[in-house]
């Protein structure tokens, strides 16, 4: 039994449930900094606040489409390739470096969390690169596709190399 699929299920899961938590956390801060009237070394509250409820959202949007480039791995059972899996790579090291943020500034838990999502995603595109595709009867090459044989069925090897005197 193969755990790709259940894995890049999980990711999937994992990575939409964490994009809503980001945005939200990230909201009910703005709106903390804004009934508060707080300010941090003479910065406009109204413009913290605003750039708080901007940051969860652009920060939500890329879990979520992380999330869906997951999805679409489970669904398609293919590996991730092109931008998406640039963007499962960057959430990899995000996770990666949250993780050593938050041991200082949460606690473990949030580590612990951060390094799993972590090793989730590694996991996913680890198992879908060491995925062997069924092998033809030889080795294709662009011209015939013979294998590498000649025409009498013998290997073609490359002329000997000239030697000077």
């Amino acid at each position: 039994m193969t755990v790709r699929r259940p894995v890049a299920w999980v990711v999937a899961v994992v990575l939409f449930v964490e994009a809503v938590g980001v945005a939200a956390l990230n909201w009910f801060l703005a709106i903390v900094v804004d009934r508060q009237d707080m300010s941090l070394a003479g910065l406009d509250p109204d413009m913290m606040s605003v750039s708080s409820k901007i940051g969860g959202v652009v920060f939500g949007l890329y879990f979520a489409l992380c999330g869906l480039v997951a999805l679409l791995v489970a669904v398609r059972d293919r590996a991730p390739a092109g931008l998406g899996r640039v963007l499962l790579i960057s959430a990899a090291v995000v996770h990666g470096l949250l993780g050593a943020f938050t041991w200082g500034l949460v606690g473990p838990g949030a580590f612990v969390f951060m390094i799993v999502v972590l090793g989730l995603i590694v996991l996913l595109l680890m198992t879908y690169d060491a995925r062997e595709e069924p092998a033809a009867s030889g080795p294709r090459t662009e011209s015939g596709g013979d294998g590498g044989k000649g025409d009498d069925g013998s290997p073609v090897s490359s002329p000997p190399a000239p030697t000077t005197p």
